[in-house]
């Protein structure tokens, strides 16, 4: 056994990004990034506008590459992978801007989600799960998609990242534009998944009182890092962040 599996093993750690850099073009956004992602909690980013959590979820699932460091994903190195194989090795992603196929239909989104799976029953299967799942998706499961509520294309996104069955989902930004009570329900219905979830989120507050533990970036480096409790414990960071990005 690897000197990785065996440390993955006993401390449980799901993801692990460690040194990354990484940019686009010329600007060099992540100066050295590391974080961790426990399997069964719940870990969350929060930075201002520009720290570089969007792009760190785009290293992790491939779209572009760290031009430095390494990303492992249960014991393997997954830094170098095209993204359909990090899908098939168990990240899932649900964008920012509920990224929905508009002019298809909710059900047709579904089976994009699960393009990989080449077996019909198979897909049909997953879907049925999906449905047991998101009663609402399975009433307009022959609606359009870009027709549905801001709050049900939300469900939508994660319900199409949960057809691979995926070990991990990575959330951007999904209370995002939505009313308060949308807003807990759809959290409400995130946690429910029972994934190993990171989570980018504006809402700083939310984001602290449902994370195991909290990484904070700014200007594409390591601020801070903690429990939710030890986060709210530091005054400084309560005055910098709280304050600035969101109630």
């Amino acid at each position: 056994m690897h000197t990785w599996e065996l440390r993955h093993r006993m401390s449980g750690e799901m993801l692990k990004v460690d040194e990354v850099y990484a940019g686009y073009s010329n600007v060099e956004v992540l100066h050295g990034v590391s974080i961790r992602a426990k399997a069964g909690q719940v870990t969350c980013i929060i930075g201002p506008n520009g720290s570089g959590k969007s792009t760190l979820f785009k290293v992790i699932c491939g779209i572009i590459r760290a031009r430095k460091g390494n990303v492992a994903f249960c014991g393997e190195d997954i830094t170098d992978l095209r993204p359909d194989l990090i899908l098939s090795r168990g990240i899932a992603i649900s964008p920012q801007g509920r990224k929905i196929f508009p002019f298809m239909t909710v059900e047709e989104n579904l089976e994009m989600g699960g393009y990989p799976i080449k077996e019909r029953e198979e897909l049909d299967r997953r879907k049925k799960e999906i449905y047991s799942e998101f009663p609402k998706l399975y009433d307009r499961r022959k609606q359009l998609a870009g027709s549905l509520s801001g709050g049900e294309q939300v469900l939508l996104c994660l319900a199409r990242s949960l057809v691979m069955s995926p070990k991990m989902i990575l959330l951007d930004e999904p209370s995002l534009g939505l009313a308060p009570n949308v807003r807990e329900e759809v959290f409400q219905r995130i946690l429910s998944t029972k994934k190993t979830l990171l989570i980018i989120e504006q809402n700083v507050r939310k984001a602290i009182s449902i994370a195991d533990y909290v990484y904070v970036l700014d200007l594409g480096k390591n601020r801070f890092e903690g429990t939710s409790e030890e986060v709210l414990a530091d005054q400084n960071l309560v005055n910098l962040y709280l304050g600035k990005l969101g109630t």
